[in-house]
């Protein structure tokens, strides 16, 4: 448990800037939506399908990732290949791909997001006098940004609209950083976990799935190269 804001402060900005270069170290990849169209063959079975569930580690419904930043999403495959991240399918799908496969995909769904029919807008939803203390407890928008949706760099993923099961699985995951199979090591996050229980974190996923947000599920049955 940490006790010292200072150092809670202190070691949040010293992983921030490890994040940051680390992040800096793989723009210079540029991603091209068209040619990442001909490289999702392996993304559509689960992210093309709305509602799909994944059954490892638990059930939950995979992310919507059309509309996502694209930085995020290609740092995120980047993280599945390096072990950072665990999850054997993942795992398996990033394995294949090069730095610039990965820029491709993401830049095809940060593409795809805005380019999909929406549906209106959702009311904002206010946060009950308990969520809003959560959400300023974890300074959640210092990284994520206004309405959680517009985060501070791309290398940060919105989180507004974003599936409630889903959320939680990840808050979750960041607190098993050492498992085989499961877990994700990120410094800045791992701290924040440590800060919430279970149910408060179940009480900020679903007010973040409530929010309006650019994220979506878009239906892909089939894709042919152009």
């Amino acid at each position: 448990m940490i006790t010292s804001p200072f150092r809670l402060a202190f070691g949040g900005l010293a992983a921030l800037t490890l994040v940051m270069s680390q992040a800096a170290a793989h723009a210079s990849t540029v991603g091209n939506a068209a040619s990442g169209k001909t490289k999702i063959a392996m993304c559509i079975g689960c992210h093309g399908i709305e509602g799909y569930q994944a059954s490892f580690p638990a059930i939950y419904k995979v992310p919507k990732i059309a509309g996502q930043n694209a930085k995020y999403i290609a740092q995120a495959l980047l993280a599945y290949q390096k072990g950072d991240r665990k999850h054997p399918t993942m795992a398996a799908i990033a394995a294949s791909l090069s730095e610039q496969d990965m820029a491709d995909i993401a830049a095809y769904y940060e593409n795809l997001g805005q380019s999909a029919k929406t549906q209106p807008p959702q009311a904002a939803v206010t946060a009950s006098p308990e969520v809003a203390a959560l959400l300023n407890k974890g300074n959640c928008v210092s990284c994520h940004g206004a309405g959680l949706n517009k985060p501070i760099d791309g290398s940060y993923p919105k989180l507004a609209g974003q599936h409630a099961d889903y959320l939680l699985a990840s808050l979750k995951s960041y607190s098993t950083p050492n498992k085989a199979k499961i877990g994700r090591s990120n410094a800045i996050m791992a701290g924040q976990v440590k800060m919430f229980s279970t149910p408060e974190m179940k009480l900020l996923a679903d007010h973040i799935a409530s929010l309006p947000g650019d994220v979506k599920s878009v239906e892909q049955a089939k894709i042919k190269a152009n």
